[in-house]
């Protein structure tokens, strides 16, 4: 058994493993949901990613926050939002967490550490930035947690937010979920170093990279810049090298993706390695496991049916919530 899962205990690793099977329960509904045409919107989904959001989330403490891009459900469902209020939220219910205004592109809940998500490419890092400056100024133990995509570190908030952080030494961690692809550009087109960490050193601040796919490698790396941020030792960059096994959005084939590459990804599941490092353990049993899915089955389907049944928006509800 390794020291981090040791650490970690059977209960938190079971849990970690249920929010991860959730993640991906959840997304599978959906996709169906809007293959039948009963959805409504569009959707970028994270299948594939979910030991990158279980992974950090974990490691994560009350009062810390979260800010997501537009690839959000997974992140969303990591920092304990529930199925229903987020399924609703889809659906433009006024039961889900942003009263059914923000949609799959801007859903969060910030009672639960969770900044409504931003779609625009690298739009939160500089956000992220400000929340970590607020937990310093006020002198809260709190640290400011920013998800973002490889094809983010290319953009000009990148480098402001990042630079003005480690001027500062703000609270705050650079999460980069390297899924090897922005939008159907690859990385390696846009980006000449091996590692996106590395341009850390640009700023004098650390950039460290771990495997997106093992949650226990994540949760780990995760674990000690948090703690680094947290104690004032200023942010950092965490690479987390992953691949999303849908397409960039529902009407996104893949097509520009190498078989080769597919089938090497696909058999890296993180889900499924998971599950075997936790049955070596001996922290669960295979029946163990399929209670765990009925659960996380019957939470999805209780989420549709839920937000099916919300009631809808008024047309007066759009003068609501609004800055005057």
């Amino acid at each position: 058994m390794s020291k981090i899962l040791k650490k970690i205990g059977a209960q938190k690793a079971l849990e970690m493993y249920k929010r991860m099977l959730k993640i991906r329960r959840f997304e599978e509904r959906v996709r169906y949901l809007f293959l039948e045409g009963i959805m409504p919107g569009t959707i970028h989904q994270y299948d594939g990613q979910e030991a990158c959001a279980v992974g950090v989330c974990s490691a994560l403490a009350d009062g810390d926050v979260i800010a997501s891009t537009h690839r959000p459900h997974g992140h969303a469902i990591a920092k304990g939002l529930t199925c229903k209020e987020i399924m609703a939220e889809l659906f433009g219910k006024t039961t889900g967490c942003c009263k059914g205004k923000g949609g799959s592109m801007h859903l969060g809940n910030m009672d639960k550490g969770m900044l409504p998500s931003i779609a625009i490419v690298g739009g939160n890092l500089p956000i992220v930035t400000g929340m970590g400056l607020a937990f310093k100024l006020r002198s809260k133990k709190n640290v400011a947690v920013s998800f973002f995509g490889d094809g983010a570190s290319n953009e000009g908030a990148f480098h402001e937010a990042i630079n003005l952080a480690a001027i500062y030494d703000i609270p705050a961690v650079f999460v980069c979920e390297n899924n090897l692809y922005g939008a159907s550009t690859h990385v390696s087109i846009v980006c000449k170093l091996k590692n996106i960490a590395d341009r850390a050193c640009a700023y004098g601040i650390d950039g460290v990279v771990a495997d997106g796919n093992d949650v226990l490698a994540v949760y780990e790396t995760a674990e000690k810049v948090i703690k680094k941020a947290r104690n004032g030792g200023g942010p950092s960059i965490l690479e987390l090298k992953t691949f999303r096994r849908c397409g960039h959005s529902r009407r996104d084939s893949k097509a520009y993706m190498r078989k080769e590459e597919l089938d090497y990804w696909m058999a890296r599941d993180p889900i499924a390695m998971f599950k075997d490092i936790l049955l070596k353990a001996g922290f669960c049993s295979e029946e163990d496991l399929e209670r765990i899915s009925k659960e996380v089955d019957a939470e999805v389907e209780e989420a549709v049916e839920y937000a099916q049944a919300s009631p809808d928006p008024r047309p007066e509800d759009a003068l609501e919530d609004i800055f005057a």
